[in-house]
């Protein structure tokens, strides 16, 4: 980054003195449209590329067999659904750097980074030494076929090595979209990806002189590229002007920030765990209907990943300028943030709806030729087209509460959804009913309409006024 990067840079962040002005646009358009796409366009692309890593490990994987595209499947869905907590409580950062940095106080924001470093990645690490450890008795449990046991217990010890790598990466990430620096984290994720598929060709087909490795090589792949991720925006984060903006230089853990950190964090970590926890049990009965059921499902996953990281996207922008309009002391503009947000994701996710209503056959055979992957995977797309839609509902409204500290119902509730709504109804429908695979995905959208009216209506309660973080 150069000088001018850097003058233009504190030209769009501002001088930090008094209430920040934090708009990208001039005052009257503020939560519009506008200012909503501007910063979430490197979100959107950001979050496709995160995704993208899974998506590239399954294309390529899924070219050596349906046992080995369910392995990924299952192995990387598990390795996720523990990671995640880690991720999301380390996402918590946004909410106080973009509080902060709305209130003026660019001084106050280098640190929560440092406070979600200290406190969140160690326990990452231990995280990552039990899977190694324990993976193989794991996926023993679990039962799948024994075609797919042995190839998702070695994808899941390499996935292991990349747990911290990913978690500093988020810490750090949650501080630039907490400063509306949205094209960092996209540049950071642009060179893991492009590492990744380099990495993913010559390790899974032994291409460019490296070691075939197949399954394996995939995972491996994936935590070298996470640990590039981190290198990559940690090399932004300490630069000079960063540091002397926003006070980034190394900052000692401190007990008591960690602790309002992990009240606002956790919530959000435990509710990314419970969610995924019952949708890896999900992934797990899925595992048990043979293997191409299996792979199907995989590949309306990953088809399903790329279509909600663009409400993801926008979601993580809904979450800077609530955030920012709280610090700033304008809440009118934080109700027409949120309307904004919505419409963009209305938008995007009916455009991915009639995609796989339309060329459903060519979404999936990016993952897979096999003819009863194909027959199985048909019919997911129509539910997803209404799934994605609502998820989508969810996803924004959920970034908008973040941004307001409201995250501890929501974890309630998402809690109460997943276990006692998402995984009978999908166990019914699939076995007693006889629905099968599309039965199991006809129970998650249940549950992900009930979640969307409820966060819908809880933003529009205006609860989130009177929440002090």
């Amino acid at each position: 980054m150069s000088s001018l990067d850097d003058e233009n840079t504190e030209r769009n962040l501002g001088s930090g003195d008094g209430p920040l002005q934090p708009s990208l646009v001039p005052g009257d358009a503020r939560g519009g449209m506008r200012e909503v796409a501007i910063l979430a366009a490197p979100l959107v692309a950001t979050q496709i590329m995160v995704t993208a890593m899974g998506v590239v490990d399954s294309a390529i994987v899924g070219r050596l067999g349906a046992a080995e595209l369910g392995a990924v499947g299952l192995g990387g869905m598990w390795v996720w659904t523990i990671t995640c907590f880690f991720v999301g409580t380390s996402a918590g950062v946004q909410t106080f750097v973009a509080q902060h940095h709305g209130a003026g106080r660019a001084d106050r924001c280098g640190t929560w980074s440092w406070q979600g470093l200290a406190s969140v990645v160690p326990l990452a690490g231990l995280a990552a030494l039990a899977i190694f450890v324990a993976a193989e008795g794991f996926v023993a449990f679990l039962a799948p076929s024994e075609h797919i046991a042995p190839l998702a217990t070695g994808y899941m010890r390499a996935r292991a090595f990349g747990i911290m790598g990913i978690t500093a990466a988020s810490s750090l990430s949650s501080f630039f979209r907490g400063v509306g620096d949205t094209r960092t984290p996209l540049f950071a994720t642009l060179v893991a990806n492009v590492a990744n598929l380099f990495l993913d060709l010559g390790l899974v087909y032994g291409w460019f002189g490296m070691p075939r490795l197949g399954v394996v090589g995939a995972g491996i792949a994936t935590s070298i590229s996470e640990w590039i991720y981190f290198a990559a925006i940690a090399t932004i984060f300490l630069r000079p002007f960063i540091t002397r903006r926003f006070h980034t230089r190394f900052h000692p853990p401190d007990l008591a920030e960690i602790k309002r950190l992990w009240r606002t964090g956790i919530p959000i970590g435990g509710q990314w765990v419970i969610e995924m926890l019952a949708f890896a049990v999900f992934t797990t009965l899925v595992a048990r209907m043979g293997d191409a059921p299996m792979a199907a499902s995989q590949a309306f996953i990953q088809l399903l990943s790329l279509s909600f990281m663009q409400a993801v996207g926008i979601s993580i922008a809904t979450t800077t300028l609530v955030g920012r309009y709280i610090g700033a002391g304008q809440l009118e503009v934080v109700g027409r943030s949120f309307r904004s947000s919505m419409i963009l994701g209305g938008i995007l996710a009916g455009i991915i709806a009639t995609l796989f209503v339309v060329v459903p056959d060519r979404l999936l055979g990016i993952f897979s030729r096999d003819p009863d992957v194909l027959r199985l995977g048909g019919p997911l797309l129509v539910v997803g087209a209404f799934y994605q839609f609502f998820d989508a509902i969810a996803i924004v409204t959920d970034g908008a509460l973040r941004g307001a500290g409201d995250t501890r119902r929501p974890f309630l509730v998402r809690c109460l959804l997943s276990w006692f709504v998402f995984l009978p109804l999908a166990y019914l429908l699939a076995f007693p009913m006889g629905w099968g695979l599309t039965g199991a995905w006809l129970g998650g959208l249940g549950a992900i309409v009930m979640l969307a009216g409820y966060l819908f209506l809880r933003f529009r309660s205006g609860a989130w006024r009177w929440i002090r973080i």
